[in-house]
This record gives structure tokens, C-alpha cells and sequence, in this order.
């Protein structure tokens, strides 16, 4: 039996500025009832809301839960009744937000031109953020023809690779780039999807990812031996599977010869105005590690929040797509700021349908950004219901030129594509300022091989 820490949930509130039961429920899309109903003693949130309660305040379940098990003191972790077991002192035993995992980076600059290969580059936010950070690309892996059309049309000398990574490490990376010698590319870069694994030794080793785009990555990986890798994902792969998914890839890096950290980091914290969040991975090569005495630090945040006033000055005019009719009557009653409780009784009730009476959705929901805040993270498709994230002005979305911003591209970065992949492309990017950040702590250590 498992009940909520009400002090617990008084503290994380604090944290996240939260200072009412009533500004949380808003936050979690619940009534004040429910809410009281959540944190009651006798209440027991497994099968509940309790989860959207941990994503609202950023922290695993059990560090506001009151357990009756010894298994949590064991180093187990339980999620969607899936067991982990993870080593004592691992990886995932580290990833409190110590003030030593973090370095400042901002006067950090590259000693010389470092070489990255980067796989399922995309649209080139990360591949570009790499570069503003003092990396020269050999090579960009990617499939969709749309995005290599934007590689090329912006990075005209970039050598874009567009082939399936399958095809790739079937016929051999180095039959594609001009390969350093064993060892000595800098790093190996890319966001591969996240996938579950297969587990057919059980041993969370590379046999188990088979079939799945980490798969490739870590056969380039261990191809090519860089000294450093970076590997980014959406924030949900931390509890993928239960943490299973997580548990492998950190499994076979270590396999492959790499000693590595992760962490959860807020775009938020590094120049932009968007509360993306994701999980970063990065790898320094054994030898390298042990010998050179190195270790990663994260880079850390700057210590000020960016909102779409700051950013959306000025933007170029650029085309962009209108909410049907029917949405725009909508959201044309909700202020900046605003989300779909802001509606009238009568329309939230329709256009919420059956999940008006459940409690309400998520208050990305007929949701209006205020020109004081960041905006929430950009999705593939910007006028799709439930992830609404209407301008604070004019009842439509953002354009293009606009969400580029939000995610930080520069205004000559050009996306060769119809406006809809253009979105899409944009949607899918690492923002640039937050990869700059990660390469500029990358470069920190590259700096410090002899």
C-alpha cells in the first residue's frame, strides 16, 4: 500500500514555485477535489493521476511516496509493475541534480577544429548548435529526404548521408566518410528513436537491441571508438519500459568501452524559451577516462529564463498554418496565458467532450501562450488538438519563421520542405542554443586531451 507524503509534495511544490493546492490541480487538469483526494491518506494512486502529479514537478514517484517495502532501500525501482534492478552506486543512483555535475561553459571555446559524425541528424539542430560550439562535421547520417534537403541547402559543403542506418552498418560506416584512424574522431553524435528492446540473452547487452535504431548507433559506436559520444532523447525514455530501455543502452556503452553519465536537461536553462526537456547522454572512451584522469560535467544552467518576448522580436514574415474555423471561434475565448478552463462552461464542455468530465485534460489543451512566458514544447504539428499552442496575439498558430525561433534555428536556416514538414522537421530539432550548450561541455573535455 502506497500513499502520497503530503510534505514531500509541500517541498517539490516549493521547488517549482507552485505556492497553492489550487495552482497545482490547475496544473495537473484536476478539480480541487481531486486533487484532496490524490494526497488523502487513505488513498491509494498507483492506478491514478499520481503520475501526472511526478511530471508537473519533475520527480520519480517514489521521492513523494511513503513505501511500506524494503525493496526501494534495496535499489529497486518499481514502474508500471516492472522491476529494475539497478548496481549499487550505477548510473541511476547519480542522477540527483548535484551542483558537482555541473560546470559553466559560456567562456568555454574549442583549442581546434574538433570532427563529429552525427547520426539521424534531422533538420540540423544539433548538428548546427555542434558547430556554433567548435565542432567541423565529416559526416550527416539521415533517411528523410526533406531533412537532408535542408542540410543541404544550409550546409551546402556538409557531406549528407541519406541512407537507411541499417544500410549503413551493413555495408560499413567508413564506406561512407572519410574515416579518422581507430580512435581518433572526436565524437559521435545523434537523437536515435526510442525503442523497446527485444531482451533475448536477458543481459541488457547489445544482443538485446537488435532490431531497433540504438542498435546502429552502437555499431557505429563501436566501429568507430570516438572519444567521446552524445546521445539525446525525449525525456521519456528515462522510464521507457519501465526503465529497461535506459538500463540496456547504459549496459552497452559500458560494454563498448565507455564510462558515461545522463541527465534530464531543461532547454529552458540554456538561451531558450521553450520548456523542452531532454535526456542527455554522453560518453568519454575508457582509456581516456581512466588514464587522462577525464571527467563530463554537465553545462551549467545560465541562471535566467527566456519568454516569447524575448525571442519572437522582429520575425521575418513566413507562411503558416490557421486553426479551422470552428477551433479558432474557441480559442478566440481564451486569454494569453490561458488554457481551456478559461472558456465558458458551456463551449469548454464541448469542445473538451467526454473528458470534461473526467476532470479535464492537460492544460496544453485550447492552450494560448502569453508573450511573458516560454512556450511549452513545440510539437510536429502546431494546430493538432490537445497541444494547442496558440500565438498570444492573434487567434492562429505560430509560423514557421516563429517556431523556428522558439527553437532557437537562426533566421537564414531554411527548411526544404511544404510549410507542413517544415514544421515537422522544426518540431523534431534539438534546439540549437541547448546543443551549443552540450557541445561547448564537450569541448571541455576534448580540451583536456593531451
Amino acid at each position: 500500500m502506497y500513499t502520497i507524503s503530503k510534505e514531500k509534495v509541500r517541498l517539490y511544490m516549493k521547488e517549482h514555485g507552485i505556492s497553492t493546492q489550487k495552482e497545482l490541480a490547475e496544473q495537473l487538469g484536476l478539480s480541487k477535489n481531486q486533487l484532496s483526494m490524490l494526497l488523502s491518506p487513505n488513498y491509494n494512486p498507483i492506478k491514478s493521476n499520481a503520475m501526472k502529479l511526478c511530471e508537473t514537478l519533475n520527480v520519480k514517484f517514489d521521492d513523494i511516496v511513503d513505501a511500506e517495502q524494503m525493496e526501494f532501500d534495496l535499489g529497486i525501482e518499481e514502474q508500471n509493475t516492472k522491476k529494475v534492478v539497478y548496481p549499487k552506486n550505477s548510473n541511476k543512483k547519480k542522477q540527483e541534480d548535484d551542483i558537482n555535475d555541473f560546470i559553466e561553459i559560456r567562456n568555454v571555446k574549442a583549442n581546434k577544429d574538433y570532427k563529429v559524425l552525427e547520426l539521424f541528424a534531422g533538420a540540423g539542430g544539433l548538428a548546427l548548435g555542434l558547430e556554433q560550439a567548435g565542432f567541423d562535421s565529416i559526416g550527416n547520417v539521415e533517411i528523410d529526404k526533406h531533412a537532408c534537403n535542408t542540410l543541404r541547402k544550409n550546409r551546402p559543403e556538409w557531406n549528407v548521408i541519406q541512407e537507411d542506418i541499417e544500410k549503413i552498418t551493413e555495408n560499413g560506416i567508413d564506406n561512407y566518410i572519410d574515416a579518422p584512424t581507430g580512435g581518433e574522431l572526436d565524437l559521435l553524435s545523434g537523437g536515435y528513436p526510442c525503442q523497446a528492446f527485444s531482451y533475448a540473452g536477458k543481459k541488457g547487452g547489445l544482443q538485446d537491441a537488435r532490431g531497433t535504431m540504438f542498435y546502429h548507433y552502437a555499431k557505429v559506436l563501436e566501429k568507430l571508438k570516438p572519444k567521446m559520444f552524445l546521445a539525446e532523447n525525449v525525456k521519456g525514455l528515462v522510464n521507457h519500459d519501465g526503465g529497461n530501455t535506459l538500463k540496456t543502452m547504459l549496459d552497452v556503452f559500458s560494454e563498448i568501452g565507455y564510462t558515461v553519465k545522463w541527465k534530464v536537461l531543461r532547454a529552458l536553462d540554456y538561451d531558450v524559451a521553450q520548456k523542452r526537456e531532454r535526456i542527455v547522454i554522453v560518453g568519454i572512451r575508457n582509456d581516456l577516462a581512466n588514464h587522462e584522469n577525464l571527467e563530463y560535467l554537465f553545462p551549467k544552467p545560465y541562471g535566467y529564463e527566456l519568454t516569447l518576448k524575448d525571442i519572437l522580436k522582429d520575425v521575418p514574415e513566413s507562411e503558416g498554418v490557421k486553426y479551422p474555423e470552428s477551433k479558432r471561434k474557441v480559442l478566440e475565448h481564451v486569454p494569453a496565458g490561458g488554457y481551456w478552463r478559461d472558456l465558458p462552461d458551456e463551449i469548454a464542455k464541448q469542445y473538451m467532450g467526454k473528458s470534461y468530465y473526467s476532470g479535464g485534460g492537460r492544460t496544453g489543451m485550447a492552450r494560448r501562450i502569453s508573450w511573458d512566458e516560454p512556450s511549452l514544447t513545440l510539437t510536429c504539428s502546431p494546430s493538432q488538438k490537445q497541444t494547442e499552442r496558440c500565438h498570444p496575439d492573434e487567434t492562429r498558430p505560430f509560423t514557421v519563421r516563429e517556431y523556428a525561433r522558439i527553437q532557437s534555428f537562426p533566421d537564414s536556416w531554411q527548411f526544404g520542405s511544404s510549410v507542413g514538414n517544415a514544421y515537422k522537421q522544426i518540431g523534431n530539432a534539438v534546439p540549437v542554443n541547448m546543443a551549443k550548450a552540450v557541445g561547448l561541455s564537450i569541448v571541455n573535455v576534448l580540451n583536456q586531451i593531451k
